[in-house]
């Protein structure tokens, strides 16, 4: 229990946690279906909206300036989000099981987007990384079966493991001359990637890279790439192997 005239904590009318000292709000009640956040706000804490599975609606102000890992994990009627220019960071898992998420504008300023931060957002059609990023984490689009448009921003240098597996609606993606890494089971199971192209910058990729991609007709490599590191990338077999 909060008391009213604590210097640090504070508890407003609809049951949320706000940290007066650190401007930072902590917690949400599960059954939260609609919040604008205060503008005196500049962070939301880790795991603030997890669980809130009847939020469809929230208004993020231009103060805030970080997303905290499991921000809003299993906000699974959240179908929206606008994330303002202000914020700099998203974190693990934060919008994590957004089973509803159709449609999320990642900001210029977002300089990090955490591991499986939008893992099975199945609803989730497009998103656009932008060159202000510089990795793709760890699963951070795994399980988004929705997914068809991916653009990745010019300053992106590694896509990691597993970080857009599972997404069999992905027909096409451009990798920029920026990446020079592409690591284990990337691409897995995209069921309807017919083809793409490998840049000169990449200079490593993973094991399993393309495992499952059955609809794969071919793969465009720069000439550094051998015979042995295609097998490990798990192509399938009728994919016509294109060297630079």
């Amino acid at each position: 229990q909060v008391s009213a005239g604590n210097p640090v904590f504070f508890v407003d009318g609809r049951g949320i946690l706000i940290n007066k000292k650190e401007k930072r709000l902590l917690y949400a009640p599960p059954s939260l279906s609609s919040y604008t956040i205060p503008s005196s706000i500049t962070s939301i804490g880790n795991g603030a909206f997890s669980g809130c599975k009847n939020l469809t609606s929230i208004t993020i102000p231009d103060s805030v300036t970080r997303i905290g890992w499991q921000t809003f994990e299993g906000c699974t009627s959240l179908e929206s989000i606008t994330i303002p220019d202000s914020v700099t960071s998203i974190g693990d898992l934060a919008f994590h099981e957004c089973y509803k998420l159709t449609n999320v504008i990642i900001p210029d300023s977002v300089t990090s987007i955490g591991y499986h931060a939008f893992t099975v957002c199945t609803s989730l059609k497009r998103i656009t990384i932008p060159d202000s990023v510089t990795y793709i984490k760890n699963a951070a689009f795994d399980g988004c079966t929705s997914l068809t448009s991916v653009t990745i921003g010019n300053s992106v240098t590694s896509i990691m493991k597993y970080a857009f597996g599972g997404c069999t609606s992905l027909e096409s993606i451009t990798i920029p001359d920026s990446v020079t890494s592409i690591e284990d089971y990337a691409f897995s199971c995209c069921y309807k990637l017919t083809s793409i192209t490998i840049p000169d910058s990449v200079t490593s990729i993973g094991n399993g890279t393309f495992y499952g991609c059955t609809s794969l007709e071919s793969i465009t490599i720069p000439r550094h790439f051998t015979d042995a590191d295609v097998k490990e990338w798990q192509v399938p077999s009728g994919c016509k192997i294109i060297r630079k």
